[in-house]
């Protein structure tokens, strides 16, 4: 079943289809983390789909990565190559070009801080991340 199919209303851990939460969190960082499997060289669409299975949160069907690989190469993130293949016909091969090395770079810098700051909300009783350090700041 493809994410962001029925399930159960908050989302519990139990189930086999994923809560909209958690749907809702992939589609907001997938093409970042197919951006970073290209990070270290070129593969084809079914090793990405292998790798984001390998997660366990991030994994998903062909009829969402292949959409989203074709808007990235529309957007000149990555840039395609055919290539022949010993166990069958030719593989289309992913690279990131240099924007989208640029996009992963911005993407990485960007994600310790918005993590800290959902962590820092999602924890009872604790400190919002401006409030800690402006309270550093004022000794």
């Amino acid at each position: 079943m493809e994410p962001g199919g029925a399930s159960n209303r908050h989302g519990g851990t139990g189930d086999a289809a994923p809560g909209k939460a958690e749907s809702q969190l992939r589609k907001g960082v997938l093409e970042y983390c197919v951006l970073a499997l290209l990070r270290d060289g070129p593969k084809y669409g079914v090793e990405l789909l292998g790798a984001l299975q390998e997660t366990g949160a991030l994994a998903t069907s062909q009829g969402t990565v292949y959409p989203l690989l074709s808007r990235l190469r529309r957007d000149a993130l990555v840039a395609t190559t055919w290539r022949e293949s010993t166990s069958g016909p030719p593989r289309r091969y992913y690279e990131l070009t240099a924007t989208g090395h640029r996009a992963l770079a911005d993407f990485a810098a960007i994600w310790p801080r918005f993590r800290d700051a959902v962590d820092h909300l999602l924890t009872p009783g604790g400190p919002h991340p401006d409030t800690e350090r402006d309270s550093r700041e004022d000794r």
